[in-house]
């Protein structure tokens, strides 16, 4: 059978606090986690762990001196009930917490255990690693609180929402930034801004912008599309012509073919919303015929066809 002490490299003689040192050292050199590809040292491990196990504990140590237990822990001599002392051992390894009940047994590896503040061995096997391992996840938990959020109202004008042009914002605290229209956007979506809320001790919140598409008088949305109405000259309408027609873009000229009527539609290829996709709907154009009011040469042309017509 080894000896306890020759184990733990500490004399007989030696007291509570140089068998904790000693066993701290070899544990820190022989933990398993320190050497996974040496199974000696791993062996060794439990070896110094289950002769603390008994050298800690000031009973066990004093039935070892006396020659009642042997350094398994085991009783020696007809004195004792093998099985009684089996119960008592497990209780003291794994069941017993200390002079207070609860509080410092901890468990270590398959077959052996040892008592004493798990903090003060991990502190010791790991050392300034764990500490600042703890004191990170610590720090995690606490993590301080950003500032708030705060919201804002941005009215985008019709024709800026259709093209995606940025929008010049003034923020609570005076700044002010150029705010990029996404494309696509739709009445009511939010932005959020990172970090342009209220500041805090985690840093500052966010900047919640809620978009509201402003109405306009001729145009209105149809998903990506734009639709209008066209008036048209009747005399156009007739023989044909070109006329000036209004776009989020600015006007342009749209020809318009010989006896067109009210209400077709004419197409403006990419005069629309700018798509999340990547490029534009299209401009509807309804055409609406003007007719013109106390034109006697027009009334009078209109009561000859009439009567042309009706005397076929």
């Amino acid at each position: 059978m080894a000896d306890l002490y020759a184990t733990l490299g500490v004399p007989k003689s030696a007291d509570a606090a140089a068998i904790k040192r000693a066993y701290r050292k070899l544990a820190k050199e022989l933990h398993p986690d320190r050497n996974k590809d040496n199974p000696r040292a791993a062996e060794r491990f439990k070896a110094v762990t289950a002769a603390y196990d008994i050298l800690s504990d000031p009973k066990k140590r004093e039935a070892y001196d006396r020659g009642e237990i042997d350094s398994e822990g085991n009783p020696r001599g007809p004195q004792f009930d093998p099985r009684g002392w089996s119960q008592a051992r497990g209780a003291g390894a794994g069941a017993r917490r200390g002079p207070g009940g609860a509080g410092d047994g901890w468990a270590t590896g398959e077959g052996f255990s040892f008592r004493g503040d798990p903090s003060d061995l991990f502190a010791e096997l790991f050392g300034e690693e764990l500490r600042r391992a703890a004191g990170a996840g610590a720090g995690r938990s606490r993590a301080p609180r950003r500032g708030a959020d705060v919201a804002y109202r941005l009215e985008v004008p019709f024709r800026d929402a259709a093209v995606s042009a940025p929008q010049r914002v003034t923020l609570a605290g005076g700044k002010t930034i150029d705010l990029r229209i996404p494309p696509g956007v739709v009445d009511g979506q939010q932005l959020r801004l990172a970090g342009q809320g209220e500041p805090g001790p985690g840093g500052p919140g966010d900047a919640i912008v809620t978009i509201s598409i402003g109405p306009d008088p001729r145009f209105t949305r149809d998903g990506d599309d734009i639709r209008m109405d066209l008036p048209v000259p009747l005399e156009v309408a007739v023989l044909g012509g070109r006329v000036r027609v209004p776009t989020v873009d600015g006007d342009v000229m749209l020809a318009i073919q010989p006896g067109t009527s009210s209400g077709r539609l004419m197409r403006l290829k990419g005069k629309g919303f700018t798509r999340k996709s990547g490029g534009r709907g299209d401009q509807l154009a309804r055409v609406l015929v003007e007719v013109p009011a106390n034109d006697p040469a027009l009334a009078a042309f209109l009561r000859d066809r009439q009567s042309a017509t009706a005397g076929a």
